[in-house]
């Protein structure tokens, strides 16, 4: 599920070794800009200082190599009182969401930094102002980054404020979404490489929220620890052969919303899909080989497309085999969505057997038997309708109607016999704060 140039680094031995490393691809499944045959990733360094800058004029998490977990939270605004059970004005919500920004902004850098996050805006005095857990550890690479979504401009009585291609994803053919995992006003993507640190970055965050936002979904992943080399999926492929590379032309034009078309307090901004992709492991272990190599188009073992080359050897979709047929299938995942620019930056999850939830819809196979053609097996009953794992796909991208193209092409994709997909949210994610300023500070009016 990996088609796309990219970076990423080690952050191990920089923390043990206090050196620089190269970096390897992580990136996407959806297509984009292929290194030539021959090419390698190019390798990047970074200070050993385990921190990143909050302030710039992109948010942090986003460029940022990535790190190996991550979680995210969707809030909604809440639109009525609380305490006077009165509905609130746009303007009452617009001054609350600006409040909340500054404070999240505020208690991020600081995380970010290593430092305190400070007092909390309300709460018993007595009450500790961050939890210790994290208490001796490093910041471990802490990013949070932020998002709107596209129901909260009217909310707040700016629609004329909205980015120009916020809009809700339309139905794709397969989606079987369900609303526990879809939405938001407002989301929170907090990654790092220690999962400790993660988790006091949403508590402290999140104990910002009463009275103003009211959490929605989380979802939590993980990446390997694979050093250099392309992290692997679930699926056991590699994922991130490609993806467009930091500090190049094509990676700013894929990534960064057009100036041009947005409003103004947006330049410098990004949106950001978000679906949570549940996998059907046991269908996929008992597949033979050669037949999930096809349904990718490339090889398991080295990440190679099956035309040929090695992992970071342009797909060639003309050349064909002994049989006359193309060696890389026109219904495979890598045929259908190559040359499509966004960075993708996934994250694996494996939630387990999920006594909580109904079963899916798409893959409730305990009671039949399917067949998905020559070479593929039938599903059997595995308990999979309620074993919950699989990607949480997250691309970055300067206009979503490139995704939208994108999901379009995948429905002849082999891989939907497969996959299922269960969430979906898009959010515009605004430039980063300036030093001394705070996030989407153009979206409110001047006090």
């Amino acid at each position: 599920m990996s088609d796309r140039p990219g970076a990423r680094l080690s952050r191990r031995a920089l923390l043990t070794a206090a050196a620089t490393t190269g970096a390897a691809a992580t990136g996407t499944a959806v297509g984009g800009a292929l290194l030539a045959d021959g090419d390698t990733p190019p390798s990047t360094t970074r200070a050993p200082s385990p921190t990143e800058p909050f302030h710039g004029k992109h948010q942090p998490g986003i460029a940022t190599p990535q790190q190996h977990h991550a979680l995210f939270a969707a809030f909604d605004l809440e639109t009525v009182d609380p305490v006077r059970r009165t509905r609130r004005s746009a303007e009452q919500i617009a001054a609350l969401l600006r409040a909340l920004t500054e404070q999240w902004a505020l208690v991020a850098g600081r995380l970010m930094e290593g430092r305190e996050p400070g007092l909390r805006p309300a709460g018993s005095p007595q009450a500790p102002a961050d939890s210790g857990v994290a208490d001796g550890l490093t910041p471990a690479w802490l990013t949070v980054t932020f998002g709107l979504g596209p129901e909260l401009f009217e909310r707040i009585g700016r629609p004329e404020a909205r980015p120009r291609a916020l809009r809700p994803l339309p139905a794709f053919e397969h989606d079987r979404l369900q609303d526990a995992w879809s939405g938001g006003d407002l989301l929170v993507q907090i990654c790092a490489d220690d999962p400790q640190i993660v988790s006091r970055a949403f508590r402290t965050l999140r104990s910002r929220t009463p009275g103003t936002a009211r959490l929605r979904w989380t979802q939590q992943g993980f990446l390997g620890t694979f050093g250099d080399a392309t992290p692997r999926n679930l699926f056991g492929h590699k994922d991130g052969t490609a993806n467009p590379r930091p500090g190049d032309t094509g990676f700013d034009a894929a990534v960064w919303a057009d100036p041009a078309r947005e409003p103004a307090w947006f330049a410098g901004g990004t949106y950001l899909v978000f679906r949570k992709i549940r996998m059907d492991l046991p269908t996929w272990d008992t597949s033979p080989g050669h037949a999930q190599d096809q349904t990718i188009g490339r090889r398991r073992d080295d990440g190679a497309p099956l035309s040929g080359g090695h992992e970071f050897t342009a797909p060639d979709l003309t050349r064909t085999g002994p049989d006359g047929k193309p060696l890389i299938p026109a219904d495979s995942h890598v045929a259908l969505v190559r040359d499509i620019p966004m960075l993708r930056r996934s994250y694996n999850y494996d939630y387990g057997l999920r006594a909580d939830t109904a079963p899916a819809t798409d893959h409730r196979h305990d009671d039949h038997r399917h067949d998905h053609g020559p070479g593929m097996p039938a599903r059997s009953g595995s308990g999979h309708a309620r074993y919950d794992s699989g990607t949480l796909f997250c691309a970055y991208l300067r206009d979503p109607a490139e995704f939208v193209r994108a999901q379009r092409a995948l429905a002849a994709d082999r891989l939907n016999a497969f996959i299922q997909h269960t969430g979906s949210a898009v959010f515009a994610v605004p430039p980063g704060a300036p030093p001394g300023g705070h996030l989407a500070a153009g979206l409110f009016p001047t006090r």
